[in-house]
């Protein structure tokens, strides 16, 4: 499950069950964080999620500014009710990216759905580097090709 936790909501994303493709679900309301974990954890349970892949706002620079301190402790919050790992992705840009693609797409923008796909592409990046990482790891695994 991948989440983009803003200040008043949180887009929440699943992946296919082998985890290659990520798709936009759903926003949850932050107006009070311990209703909006709960939530959080209720879709966790619904989908049987694994994995909690949230996105960190790291500043353009690349150091954790004020608005990545809050996500974070958001996200200890949700990791004392979920019952999963949670692990931050670098999602710089995200929404900005989702609004770019839902417009090419010509896809309907609503903020609901702007947030459900910023979610999408924090998660799907996610999944792309795991497989990257296997498949990198099973190259070194096997032997040289001769000639």
């Amino acid at each position: 499950m991948g989440l983009d936790v803003g200040d008043r909501w949180v887009g929440v994303a699943l992946s296919d069950p082998l985890g290659i493709l990520a798709s936009p679900l759903t926003r949850i309301e932050r107006a009070d964080d311990r209703v909006a974990v709960e939530a959080i954890a209720a879709l966790v349970r619904e989908h049987e999620a694994r994995l909690v892949v949230a996105g960190l706002p790291y500043s353009l620079d690349g150091t954790v500014g004020e608005q990545a301190v809050r996500v974070q402790e958001f996200l200890r919050q949700v990791s004392g009710a979920v019952g999963v790992p949670i692990e931050t992705w670098d999602e710089r840009l995200s929404t900005v990216a989702a609004k770019r693609g839902m417009a090419e797409s010509g896809a309907r923008r609503g903020k609901e759905k702007i947030d459900a796909a910023a979610a999408a592409l924090i998660l799907q990046g996610y999944l792309d580097r795991l497989r990257l990482e296997e498949r990198e790891a099973r190259d070194e695994a096997s032997p040289a090709n001769p000639g």
